[in-house]
């Protein structure tokens, strides 16, 4: 029998122990040491052209040249978003597949759906708020005010004769419609387009009084003056539009007006944990870079970047006030 020295097997102990150890630190780190390795999917659950789109185009953009592989935007519109963002969170959980999106899908539709193809508590790892999307209360141009205050004592005037409009059921501007109406005892009547362009088109032609909406769309109309732009919801006002307050400024404090809807991004729930972090660190750099940040505002968006904790924190404080919301609606949607 061959006799070893001492000293070959402590090498050899040594060699053993230091490859176990290099073994585990690839297995927690070789994500993100190697990720990504081909192109990653940013889905998109609304038609190009809208604001969440040049959002999630303009943070794609931007990870492609830091994360060297393309960052792709996938559009899958449907069914109020539904479709596009069912398909992002059953997507596999490799780290290559994203969901960017508004609290509608990502949050609010668990209240308004008696059979939501997915969990939004279950089915999805949230990553980060991209940015708040506060919108503006309208009214045509023949209404006869020009505040929020002016708006209430004239909905209370002319109960059971106005309309107000939104993009959909269950969309911000049907409820907080719905909470004017009840909250007025004014009785309007609720008229629900297929998105923001015809229930602008609309509002400019009398069809209904007020409604509220993006930036994005009610721009054309608002600097035409074919449109009235009385506040803005949230806490703070638009960088594109400064000289318009917000409810809260002009006394009117409830939380309907105070909460706003946002664009957040979030991945399949079982995503690798480091590749979560990874994403989250890239987009929120990403978020603070002054032209980014300039093409989100001018938007009526405001940048937020938030942690994924920050996030989890925020998601859950708005959750009851959206539930609130949606059953003083009674808006129901299959």
């Amino acid at each position: 029998m061959t006799n070893f020295p001492t000293s070959f097997f402590k090498r050899r102990t040594l060699l053993s122990a230091g490859l176990f150890l290099g073994a585990a630190l690839c297995s927690a780190t070789g994500w993100t040491q190697t990720y990504p390795t081909k192109p990653i999917k940013l889905i998109v659950p609304y038609a190009a052209g809208g604001a969440t789109d040049i959002t999630a185009r303009t943070i794609g953009e931007k990870l492609t040249t830091r994360l060297g592989q393309p960052v792709l935007v996938d559009n899958r519109g449907g069914a109020g978003g539904v479709t596009g963002t069912d398909q992002a969170l059953k997507s596999p959980a490799d780290g290559y597949t994203f969901l960017v999106s508004l609290g509608t899908t990502m949050l609010i539709n668990q209240y308004l759906y008696e059979k939501l193809p997915y969990n939004p508590q279950k089915d999805q790892a949230l990553i980060t708020q991209i940015a708040l999307a506060p919108v503006v209360l309208l009214v045509n141009a023949q209404v006869p005010v020009n505040t929020a205050p002016e708006l209430m004592q004239y909905i209370e005037h002319n109960k059971s004769k106005l309309a107000y409009g939104s993009w959909g059921m269950g969309s911000y501007a049907h409820l907080a419609g719905a909470w004017l109406s009840d909250n007025l005892r004014a009785d309007m009547n609720h008229a629900a387009y297929k998105g923001e362009s015809p229930m602008l088109q609309d509002l400019v032609g009398g069809q209904i009084q007020l409604t509220f909406a993006s930036l994005q769309s009610a721009r054309p109309y608002i600097e035409s003056g074919r449109l009235k732009a009385l506040a803005v919801t949230g806490t703070q006002r638009m960088i594109a539009l400064p000289k318009v307050p917000t409810m809260s400024e002009q006394g009117i404090k409830d939380e309907v007006f105070r909460v706003t809807g946002w664009v957040g991004m979030s991945a399949p729930a079982k995503t690798p944990a480091d590749v979560l972090a990874r994403m989250g660190t890239e987009v929120r750099a990403i978020l603070a870079q002054p032209d980014v940040r300039e093409r989100i505002q001018q938007m009526g968006f405001i940048p937020v970047g938030s942690t994924a904790e920050e996030f989890n924190v925020q998601f859950k404080k708005d959750a009851p006030v959206w539930e609130r919301l949606v059953k003083l609606s009674g808006a129901k949607l299959d």
